[in-house]
């Protein structure tokens, strides 16, 4: 049997997404270098907000009366109400945004707008700047904070991403990784923030020797600690690849190896990123692979649903493939046991390079995902 990997391709380019500086307006500081629309390449198969709850207000004792018999007060408490449910940030710029605003009188823009560029999605880190990697997450994390939401962020700069593939790229070497992913996490903030981490960096990694393996694999391991370390509140999630990848068996043992069954380091793992593979199955393996892995009976999942909604091809064609459509709508409240979100870390809308330049927006690629 033979699957497709999500390749992500990495370009000096925002997929979906601007930070913001302390004046509102966005910087090259500031800005987060992320990914091209990512492309899939033939592989062997194989926490919220706090809002403030509608508390009863606290009675008074009943001060001592002179009347002989005071009536019982007919005063009822005011129920408690559950907290509302975290919602995802948004990044105020994105290409879909940007062409939502360049095209208001084009007969797709109520579509695109409505249907993709309202929604929120993952902000990619691909370029590996030490530099300006902590004022890039900061202003993407104090920006979703100051609206109490809960973004989502992938750090995707691990030496040998893709192994050679197109996505080729990354930090020079393991030392410059781990000093990169010191800066990354002092810009996390303290609120909540989902973090996707490295995808493919485990799936994919066949490519490399055992030894490569292992300290790859520890530097990940190291990441989600450091990452939990800077920010109690940020989950961090590991690369499962997807349902028609590796076994989850196998998955599960890699995953292991890179510490996504430690809380030190891992509130989970994540699946689908860039795939088309339907949320059932998606659940369906996740639920394998975390029942394979072991650890804490809280870890759980995040699923890529952004264009899953009419599932795989069936000739495994993964190059912007005609008729998928986008999936459920990104979510921290799925309703299902051990998947915490489902979640766009792929935009729909940008290219795997056969409705345009890699990574760029295609408006009739989004329209045809969204009608």
């Amino acid at each position: 049997m033979v699957a497709a990997a999500s390749v992500v391709v990495a370009v000096g380019t925002v997929t979906g997404m601007l930070s913001a500086l302390d004046d509102g307006r966005p910087s090259d500081d500031a800005r987060p270098l992320v990914t091209r629309s990512p492309s899939l390449r033939t592989l062997p198969a194989v926490p919220s907000p706090s809002p403030t709850s509608a508390s009863p207000s606290p009675t008074s004792p009943t001060s001592a009366s002179p009347k002989p018999s005071p009536k019982p007060s007919t005063s009822k408490r005011k129920p408690e109400t559950a907290a509302a449910p975290a919602l995802l940030y948004r990044h105020p710029d994105s290409q879909v945004l940007d062409w939502v605003k360049a095209h208001p009188g084009d007969s797709r823009h109520e579509v695109i707008e409505s249907r993709i560029a309202d929604r929120p999605a993952a902000v990619w880190f691909a370029d590996f700047t030490p530099s300006t990697i902590t004022a890039q997450v900061r202003a993407v994390t104090s920006a979703a904070a100051a609206q109490g939401r809960v973004p989502v962020v992938v750090p995707y700069t691990v030496p040998q991403r893709d192994c050679g593939g197109a996505s080729e790229g990354g930090a020079p070497d393991l030392a410059a990784y781990d000093g990169w992913i010191d800066k990354f996490a002092a810009g996390l903030g303290s609120g909540e923030v989902v973090i996707v981490l490295e995808p493919d960096s485990i799936a994919q990694s066949d490519c490399l020797s055992e030894g490569q393996q292992a300290d790859r694999f520890a530097s990940l391991a190291r990441a989600g600690r450091v990452f939990k370390a800077a920010n109690p509140k940020a989950r961090v999630y590991y690369d499962a690849g997807h349902s028609d990848w590796n076994p989850a068996v196998k998955q599960a043992s890699l995953l292991d190896q890179a510490g996504a069954a430690s809380p030190a380091s891992s509130d989970g793992i994540f699946t689908n990123v860039s795939n088309f593979h339907r949320t059932s199955d998606e659940i369906a393996y996740a639920r394998q692979v975390l029942s394979a892995l072991g650890g804490p009976a809280g870890l759980g999942a995040v699923i890529d649903t952004s264009r899953n909604g009419a599932g795989a091809p069936a000739d495994g064609e993964w190059c912007d493939p005609p008729g998928r459509k986008i999936g459920q709508a990104p979510t921290l409240t799925t309703g299902q046991a051990r998947i915490d979100a489902y979640l766009w870390v792929k935009l729909p809308g940008e290219s795997d390079g056969c409705k345009g330049t890699p990574g760029t927006f295609s408006a009739e690629y989004a329209y045809e995902l969204a009608r």
